[in-house]
């Protein structure tokens, strides 16, 4: 290896089809010049999408290792890796916690090691190599399965009790988000856009926000209300929260998509006014509004207010007061789903959506856009 190689970046995923399901890792380890000094790619059978992604930083830490390197900058589309690892967040989960003190005690070895998050679209190289394994995976039945990671360690992994909906095992409570998008507002009535612009609610609106009131009201037994600060959001979380008997709490994460220039306008005087770009906006995640905000940014965020929920209130129902575009993002996070399912899902105004989150990794949707409660 070249001294000019002695500072290395690692690239690595993880993935599950199905979380847990056939899961698979993919590592590159790349010099200065972007030119690759290593791959690595393994198929982990049956598994979550977190125990995957750290897989994955262990085996491009050993391959950098391996190499020689003395200075790693780790590149990974994980926030919980990532956070984990610069020492942001705790490791809770048991499993993860093995695998955590297995990537320090290797990231020891070097002089420096910094972890970076990425969207999606830049980590393809390890994307790639990810489901490669698990298409090699899923083809092979007969393909071995790797060591169990407490087995290494002197322990024995325990068997999760089967607690989730349907078919999927995973253990303990979930974290359930009840996701509600806020009332009508003057802009949602000319079907404009609005992000960062901080319309009230019109009469309909307030209407909307006390029939969800009135629901949930009834039912009780939700722990917090968290909102998006914006007066339409606050506005109906409020509305809820007094029925409850619960305060208020606003979490920037939740803030709805900045559409930058295009506030306030229509889907069409957008598209006339920037015609190329707004074309690269729909079909690429990554492209951001003129002045905005990507939908890859958006799911940066969704995706570490999910963490931060998650921890905050483990085990409880969460009513989480947002928009349309966060909203369809922690249902695309719990189904594991493509940027399609942005495009795709519709969500009417004061609709309930249920999304259900597991210390394990594991994750379900139990109810979309539901209005009953506006009849």
């Amino acid at each position: 290896m070249s001294s000019a190689a002695t500072s290395v970046v690692v690239e690595a995923d993880g993935g599950s089809r199905g979380n847990p399901g056939p899961a698979g890792y993919g590592a590159v380890v790349l010099d200065s010049h972007d030119a690759v000094l290593a791959e690595r790619k393994q198929f982990l059978g049956t598994t979550t999408n977190n125990v995957a992604e750290y897989s994955g930083l262990i085996a491009g830490l050993r391959a950098a290792a391996d190499l020689g390197a003395r200075e790693v900058e780790v590149r990974m589309d994980s926030k919980l890796v990532v956070e984990q690892m610069s020492g942001r967040w705790k490791v809770k989960n048991a499993d993860l916690a093995v695998l955590h003190r297995e990537a320090k005690g290797i990231a020891a070895q070097f002089d420096t090691v910094s972890y970076t998050w990425i969207p999606r679209a830049r980590n393809a190289r390890a994307d790639l190599l990810a489901n490669e394994a698990m298409d090699a995976g899923t083809a092979d039945p007969a393909a071995p399965l790797p060591p169990d990671p407490k087995a290494e360690h002197g322990t024995k992994a325990p068997v999760a009790a089967p607690q989730s909906p349907g078919w999927m095992a995973t253990s303990g409570a979930p974290t359930r988000l009840l996701l509600l998008r806020h009332g009508q507002t003057p802009l949602s009535v000319e079907k404009r856009y609005s992000g960062r612009g901080n319309p009230g609610l019109t009469d309909l609106g307030r209407t909307q926000a006390a029939r969800a009131a009135r629901r949930f009201g009834d039912r009780g037994g939700v722990a917090a209300v968290v909102t998006s600060p914006l007066a339409r959001a606050h506005a109906t979380a409020t509305a809820v929260a007094d029925a409850l008997g619960l305060p208020v709490t606003e979490h920037e994460g939740l803030i709805e998509t900045d559409f930058g220039d295009w506030e306030g306008l229509t889907f069409t005087e957008a598209a006339e006014r920037d015609p190329d770009v707004h074309a690269q906006w729909l079909a690429d995640t990554s492209v951001p509004a003129p002045g905005g905000e990507s939908f890859d940014a958006v799911r940066a965020r969704v995706e570490a207010t999910r963490a931060d929920l998650t921890e905050r209130y483990a085990g409880g129902n969460v009513l989480v007061v947002s928009h349309v575009t966060p909203i369809k993002t922690f249902l695309q996070l719990a189904l594991d789903a493509g940027p399609g399912l942005l495009y795709k899902l519709h969500l009417d105004l004061a609709s309930l959506s249920i999304a259900e989150f597991y210390g394990d990794g594991g994750s379900s949707v139990r109810l979309v856009n539901d209005t009953s409660h506006l009849a």
